[in-house]
Parts: C-alpha cells; structure tokens; sequence
C-alpha cells in the first residue's frame, strides 16, 4: 500500500475530504492520512457535503503534523499554497504533489453559493483521487 499524506493549513476541510475520499476509493492501494499546519477541527460543511457524495469522513479528526509520521509517507500531497510553502522539508524520497484547491472556507455569500463552493472543491478533490488512484495502473512514474 502507498502511505499518502493529505496537507492543507487547518486540516479542516480539503485534506478531509482528499482523505475520506482515498480511504473510500482507494482501499487496497492507499494508506491515508491527514494533517494540517494549524489544526482547525472537521468542517461540519465539509462533513455535510461529503455525506452528499456517499463519503463520511464524520469520524476523522483535524491533526497536525506528526513529523515522524511524515517521514513514513512514500507521497505527500499539498491542498493549499500555504501548505505547499510551509511543509516541513520530506527527504528526496518522499514524493511531492500539490494539487491547488480553492478554499471554501473563504467562501461568502448566502449559504447555498457557500456550500457551492464546498461542493465544486469535492468535485475537485474526488476528480484528482480518482485520477491518482488510476496512474498507479500506469506506474509509478506517471505524472499524477
């Protein structure tokens, strides 16, 4: 199994739903995990529209990063730019990718265009897992 970690600023929200999604999805190929620079708890919109989409990540919590867990991860995987700027540095062999998702968190507007906004970064977010699940049918030296 590939140990992938899911970053992004609070591991509230994107690295969530990339986790719930990857356990979900990609059972017998990806060991996930998620963590954030500021730990922020579970969205409960995130958690919301994940449930739309047959997922529920309602058991997960919002962690930092375990720096020797870190280490542990063939892939590590940045939601955010902030996250991407900010990772503590991996050892060469860790594979890096980011995968830049708007926040919707920073979403404003009536709550129907907020949670929009959550949906379209699920869409997202399920659209790359699926497509990184699938490359590994193709190698692992794929672009993902």
């Amino acid at each position: 199994m590939i140990r992938v970690m899911f970053l992004c600023t609070g591991n509230s929200c994107r690295s969530q739903m990339a986790e719930g999604f990857a356990r979900e999805l990609g059972k017998g190929v990806i060991d996930p995990y998620s963590a954030g620079l500021f730990p922020a708890g579970v969205n409960q919109r995130a958690v919301s529209v994940m449930r739309e989409a047959g997922t529920d990540i309602s058991g997960q919590r919002s962690k930092g990063i375990d720096p020797d867990l870190l280490l542990k991860m063939d892939i590590v995987i940045t939601l955010c730019g902030s996250a991407e700027a900010s990772c503590p540095m991996t050892p060469p062999a860790i594979r890096r990718l980011h995968w830049p998702i708007d926040d919707p968190v920073a979403a404003a507007g009536t709550e129907e265009e907020v949670i929009k906004q959550y949906r379209k970064a699920r869409d997202e977010i399920k659209k790359k897992i699926v497509e990184f699940i699938k490359s590994f049918d193709r190698g692992p030296d794929h672009d993902i």
